[in-house]
This record gives structure tokens, C-alpha cells and sequence, in this order.
């Protein structure tokens, strides 16, 4: 009678806790590394799944079911909004099955928005011929040349 007693109380004991669940036997979710840069440098990075930073940089998000993705902003440029994949590879009973992710790094090229200064762009003037030193007297000056394949005029000579 003792044992029936003892396995009833024991029952009741646990059929009472209702805070015990299969989840706590699971195993955390490792963070892995999530390489982030944008053309140009320097916007700032942020994750779906909070983490962020200026790039180019890398964050440390946990490792997720499923996708997400990283939205990047910078002063003058749209915003643009990676979708990165991830993709789980069967592990052994011992360890965490290895997470890959699609683009590793995630890139992304930022557009100039509409209405925002082109950069500015400094235009190279024509240099100026330099003058040519004038003779004292134009008798005594050497004869131009014309680029012409004909002679030079003759001064005071006659026409025919």
C-alpha cells in the first residue's frame, strides 16, 4: 500500500507543474557572424533581427530559423534592403548543425536619391597657347608659318 501511495503522490506531484516543458532541453541558438558592407562605405546596417552597424563591419545575430534581412542607410542615397537566406546543414547528435547564409557578405550598392547633388566633378580647362616673342621689326622677324604646304608671301613682291 506504501508503494500506491507513494506513486500517487509522485503523480499528482507532477501532474501539478505545469512549467515543465520540452523547450528547456533545447539548445540556445548559436550567433553567428554576419559580414555586412555597402558601396559607398560608410551607411549604417541594420538586421531584421536587431543587431546593426556603419559599414563596412560585421554583427554577431543568432542564428535563425529562417531568413532575414538588412536594410542600409546613408545621407543622399536610397535605402536598400538585402534578403539574406539561411541555410542549415545537417550536424551530428554532438553539435549545432552548421548555418550557412546567402550572400556571404551581404553588399549592397546604394543609388544617389533624386533631388541630391551629383558629386561634384572639377572640369579641365584648354590650356592657352603661349604668346609668341614679336621680333622688333617685322622686316627682320622670321617668316610665319601657316601650316600651309605653299610658301609665304613675299612682301613687295608683284603680282602676275
Amino acid at each position: 500500500m506504501r508503494r500506491v501511495i507513494a506513486i500517487a503522490v509522485a503523480g499528482a506531484g507532477l501532474a501539478g507543474c505545469s512549467s515543465f516543458s520540452m523547450d528547456s532541453f533545447k539548445m540556445a541558438a548559436p550567433e553567428i557572424p554576419v559580414q555586412l558592407d555597402s558601396v559607398p562605405p560608410g551607411a549604417e546596417a541594420k538586421t531584421s533581427l536587431g543587431p546593426g552597424c556603419r559599414t563596412p563591419c560585421t554583427v554577431q545575430v543568432p542564428a535563425p530559423d529562417s531568413g532575414f534581412s538588412v536594410t542600409f542607410t546613408m545621407d543622399k542615397y536610397l535605402p536598400a534592403t538585402i534578403p539574406v537566406q539561411v541555410i542549415r546543414n545537417t550536424g551530428d547528435f554532438n553539435s549545432s548543425p552548421p548555418v550557412v547564409m546567402d550572400p556571404s557578405p551581404v553588399v549592397a550598392e546604394l543609388q544617389p536619391a533624386p533631388g541630391a547633388p551629383p558629386k561634384a566633378v572639377k572640369h579641365m580647362r584648354p590650356k592657352k597657347p603661349k604668346p609668341q616673342k614679336s621680333a622688333a621689326t617685322p622686316a627682320a622677324a622670321a617668316p610665319a608659318t601657316t601650316g600651309s604646304t605653299f610658301p609665304a608671301p613675299v612682301p613687295g613682291a608683284a603680282r602676275q
